[in-house]
């Protein structure tokens, strides 16, 4: 007698997983059970639409998953056993590292924490189980991120405490209020802030040029939690845009929806992805490419070429792409003049590009650089010379909405800063662009709750009136040793002592834990 074959086809069983273990309430009221899938204005006609490319079950996902874990935590071992920290190209390179730790690894587990929720909330299976996968891959991005690092925390100084700093420093609010914005919105809208905008349309900004300039300085934990995260975050990306095409096949009512989403989203992605210019152009060593370049090839290349493709839908690009456009001559260099000035009060050191880092920022930047920037490093290098380091005693006002500072120029005038501002309800609100004023428009509401933190500090809300007070005892950085120039600081003499250029001092540890 033939026995039949009973192992099922990844198909079948992505069939089972997501159309066949669902069920049709009985005794309860679908729209009470799923009370926040229709209050966005999404119509959805049949769930059996939605479509997974990756098809993957929890079985195949644990394997290869599994898998990847054993590798990656084997080269994290052979990096701390081995003293990777000492093969880095400088110690400036660590600050991006603390950047990333306190304002990226964060975000993770934000991701991790909304797809949990969202996916509570669609009455279409497979769009549960999406979510549900995604969830865990965020909770181990999450924690391959701080594993990988922690490893810097035994030597370099800033990389502690950074869950307690992303809720509270000035600067990290850019990416908390991204990601709070997003799981405060419907769960459509979340999927557009996150699958499509952010995971799709931005992460590689993100994601590949970091990890690049990570392999460039030496770091290879870093590396290779990148890609080993990469391999997720590229069935990401794939859900990102399977999420969006369903939407807008489901109901041409959809359509205004979902390109609002995308405008505001977009804009707002352009604004936290600020930072990331900041660390490509300025505190990797051994740079790769600059930010320009990267937002030409994984912006201007590859989303032309999905917005194109999303044109059959009645999608236009994002409404100030231009801008965004624009501003990649501009921004980086403005970013990075902040920080410099505001050092005191960051959990990273800064300082005056070098020569040949100038020298590479003029042939990145031809028309803009030398034109608008060079002279103002050099003016404050003169200082620095003169034992008059230039710092900026106060905090500068944030925008109501992406809370980046009001630092950003006119797109059209680099000589002329971007202000905006308008009157709700009696009160005055401030803006760094259009993009973001026009997002506050449309929701006011929500936006005169931002937890701003220079106004709280101002409102005696951050348990001291002054700068000093509030960075030591509310941030928890340690003034002196985390913040201020990197020339002269603590990590500085580490690493002279670490390359054998000078003794340390009778004073100074070789470990800053």
């Amino acid at each position: 007698m033939a026995t039949k074959n009973k192992k099922l086809s990844l198909k079948d069983k992505y069939q089972y997983l997501t159309r066949d273990m669902a069920w049709e309430p009985s005794y309860q009221k679908k729209e009470d059970i799923f009370p926040y899938e229709r209050f966005e204005g999404i119509k959805i006609t049949d769930w059996d639409k939605w479509e997974d490319p990756f098809r993957l079950t929890m079985d195949a996902y644990w394997k290869y998953q599994a898998e990847k874990e054993k590798k990656l935590y084997a080269i994290f071992d052979a990096f701390a056993q081995n003293n990777g920290h000492q093969n880095i190209s400088d110690a400036r390179y660590v600050n991006a590292l603390k950047l990333f730790l306190t304002g990226v690894s964060p975000l993770e587990y934000g991701a991790f924490q909304g797809y949990a929720k969202v996916g509570r909330h669609f009455s279409g299976a497979g769009a549960r189980v999406a979510c549900q996968m995604q969830s865990i891959d965020e909770l181990r991005h999450v924690q391959t991120q701080i594993h990988a690092m922690s490893h810097y925390n035994k030597h370099f100084n800033g990389l502690h405490d950074f869950a307690h700093m992303h809720d509270r420093v000035w600067f990290l609010s850019v990416p908390k209020s991204f990601f709070d914005d997003a799981r405060s919105a419907g769960p459509f809208e979340f999927l557009t802030a996150i699958s499509f905008s952010f995971e799709y349309v931005l992460t590689n900004l993100l994601f590949v040029p970091f990890m690049s300039g990570a392999a460039y300085n030496g770091d290879m934990a870093t590396v290779t939690f990148g890609f080993s995260a990469q391999s997720d975050e590229a069935r990401h990306m794939t859900l990102g845009l399977e999420v969006i095409k369903f939407m807008l096949e489901q109901h041409e009512d959809n359509v205004p929806i979902v390109q609002h989403w995308i405008d505001k989203w977009f804009w707002r992605g352009y604004r936290l992805l600020s930072l990331v210019s900041m660390m490509m152009d300025y505190m990797l060593p051994n740079k790769v490419m600059s930010w320009k370049d990267a937002w030409e090839v994984y912006y201007e290349q590859n989303g032309g070429a999905l917005f194109k493709d999303l044109e059959r839908y009645g999608i236009r690009p994002p409404k100030y792409q231009d801008e965004a456009n624009k501003g990649k001559h501009h921004i980086s260099h403005q970013l990075w003049s902040t920080f410099y000035q505001y050092s005191q009060a960051t959990n990273f050191h800064t300082w005056i590009p070098s020569e040949a880092e100038m020298n590479w920022l003029s042939e990145q930047y031809p028309d803009t650089f030398d034109k608008y920037y060079r002279p103002r490093f050099e003016h404050w290098q003169k200082q620095q010379e003169q034992g008059e380091r230039f710092y900026n005693n106060t905090l500068p006002q944030l925008c109501q909405v992406c809370q980046v500072p009001t630092l950003f120029t006119e797109p059209d005038d680099p000589t002329q800063l971007s202000h905006r501002s308008l009157v709700h309800d009696g009160e005055r609100y401030h803006f760094c662009s259009d993009g973001c004023c026009d997002i506050f428009k449309h929701e006011p509401e929500k936006y005169i709750q931002a937890w701003l933190p220079v106004h709280q500090i101002y409102q005696g809300n951050c348990e001291g009136a002054d700068v000093a007070t509030v960075v030591a005892k509310y941030y928890h950085i340690n003034i002196g040793q985390d913040n201020f120039e990197y020339l002269g600081s603590p990590d500085h003499r580490r690493w002279q002592a670490i390359k054998g250029n000078k003794p340390l001092g009778a004073g100074d540890s070789k470990d800053a834990a």
